[in-house]
């Protein structure tokens, strides 16, 4: 799944007013050519909005810092990262646990009018190479959202299922039964089992000494 297929998965996070994490966005036609640094710091009131939107229990903190750099065709190249602690449970011993995020963010922002064409080239690109970069997203209203872009990254680098360090699940070892297995019914006719089985030998000897009766009582009554 690509980064943007992340991203739109996560739909309070795409729309602009349920986004708690706000910041003045870059008014592109005010960039310097030499680019410019934003860094922005979540206060606690958009670590709780961040929580609730997560469903986690908490934002301990939370920081992006972006480099802005024009391009050509009026084209935004934007990096940076997303720092964050988080507090969340344990899904193996459902202890609260502190975790981190350190998510990277490369992104390129285009005119509206050019998304199409370079969407389509990504893709044509993406068939050959799945390593090829996410199409640009667009410009909106001359602006780009520094705020936004940080809340996508920290989401995307929240683990769903944190473990807390050396936990795992142990499963139940069930011991096999003895008794418990195709051949267990043959163990009855064996001989010396004390279950009324008898060896062809025993069968062959009680045989020939009901013979011998026989032929003694015929002796005894001539």
């Amino acid at each position: 799944m690509s980064r943007r297929d992340k991203e739109a998965s996560r739909d309070p996070i795409r729309d602009p007013v349920a986004n708690p994490w706000r910041a003045p966005p870059v008014i592109v036609a005010q960039i310097p050519e030499a680019g410019l640094h934003r860094e922005i710091e979540a206060d606690q009131a958009t670590r709780e909005g961040i929580a609730g939107i997560a469903d986690l229990p908490e934002v301990i903190s939370a920081h992006a810092s972006f480099d802005v750099t024009l391009k050509r065709d009026g084209k935004v190249h934007v990096e940076g990262r997303v720092r964050a602690r988080l507090g969340q449970i344990c899904v193996v011993t459902l202890d609260p646990i502190e975790s981190e995020i350190d998510e990277p963010i490369d992104q390129l922002f285009a005119p509206p009018e050019q998304i199409p064409e370079l969407s389509e080239m990504a893709e044509d690109d993406g068939e050959a190479d799945a390593d090829v970069p996410d199409p640009p997203e667009p410009i909106v209203n001359g602006q780009i959202d520094l705020a936004r872009l940080a809340t996508d990254a920290l989401f995307l680098g929240i683990d769903p299922y944190p473990r807390k360090p050396g936990a795992v699940f142990e499963q139940a070892v069930v011991a096999d039964d003895p008794q418990d297995h195709p051949f267990a019914a043959l163990k009855s006719l064996k001989p010396g089992n004390g279950q009324g089985g008898t060896s062809p030998q025993e069968s062959e000897g009680r045989s020939e000494a009901r013979s011998e009766g026989t032929s003694k009582g015929k002796l005894e009554s001539d």
